[in-house]
């Protein structure tokens, strides 16, 4: 045991140095973000991500639907490994979290909802989305609200005025109003649906930066966030997109995940982008 673990932490060692190589040479040469270095976390922290300003706090889950917190040296602070509790995945099958959203105001941890049974020919077997409502302190389970319209949720992110919950379905964004997570159970309807509006399907995460919602994409063989305005009257997204940093899938670079906006990590936005061989997360941190 001694011994494979002195193994172990030679070959992830190796493969860190390797990664943090192809990290660099991988940086887009029309991207208008700068990248000022990466972290390599816990596996744990595979999923999504998100930051609360006031605590100074990650949020993140993974590797399929754990909770974890952590300082914004992403020190750990609390975790739980099973996020959704049996009785809910037994009644509505969801069972994996996605890019997940803190709620500043009324203090509540969102985490997007979805059924993922890889072995399965079709692994969305309920074929219904939703968010679970998190204590950030506890990281204990309150409950959860469905979202109407979609299959599945594989990412939600709070306007910064806290009125809307968006999340994606193949190119369609659509917008749940946010002061109707009150109703624990409930089945609550879009009350905005953009169509077509996104530049392509396989959005993996979000967050608001500056006015603008970035989302990033899994695009085949490269990675992608991009961005577009948000109109301050009505909370609608605003075409043209603006592609804002990209990287080529490789070894290294693999697996695009979560996005956010925090002052911290010696960058202001955050994007997990995994490798393929889970050892470690990754999270490459940038600065304009």
């Amino acid at each position: 045991m001694r011994l494979w673990s002195v193994v172990r932490r030679g070959a992830v060692g190796l493969l860190i140095a390797v990664w943090s190589l192809v990290a660099v040479s991988a940086a887009g040469a029309a991207d208008l973000w700068t990248q000022t270095g990466q972290s390599f976390a816990s596996v744990d922290y595979w999923q999504g991500i998100a930051f609360d300003a006031g605590s100074r706090s990650f949020y993140f889950d993974g590797p399929e639907e754990g909770i974890w917190r952590t300082d914004a040296s992403l020190n750990q602070t609390a975790g739980r490994s099973t996020g959704i509790p049996t009785a809910v995945t037994s009644a509505q099958g969801w069972n994996h979290l996605g890019d997940l959203t803190f709620d500043a105001g009324r203090k509540m941890l969102l985490v997007p909802l979805e059924c993922y049974y890889p072995v399965l020919s079709d692994p969305n077997t309920c074929k219904t989305g939703g968010v679970g409502v998190i204590d950030p302190s506890t990281l204990a389970w309150r409950y959860f609200v469905k979202f109407g319209g979609i299959p599945k949720a594989m990412w939600v992110e709070e306007s910064p005025d806290g009125k809307w919950l968006w999340t994606s379905s193949g190119t369609d964004l659509l917008a749940y109003d946010a002061s109707r997570l009150t109703a624990a159970g409930a089945t609550i309807a879009p009350s905005k649906h953009l169509v077509g509006i996104l530049p392509a399907s396989g959005v993996s995460g979000a967050t608001f930066v500056g006015g603008r919602l970035y989302l990033a994409f899994d695009r085949g063989s490269y990675e992608r966030v991009q961005s577009a305005a948000v109109d301050s009257t009505t909370g609608d997204i605003v075409k043209p997109w603006r592609t804002e940093i990209q990287r080529t899938k490789s070894f290294g670079l693999y697996e695009t995940e979560g996005l956010a906006g925090a002052p911290a990590l010696g960058g202001t936005l955050h994007w997990q982008i995994q490798p393929e061989i889970p050892l470690y997360a990754r999270i490459l941190h940038f600065s304009q």
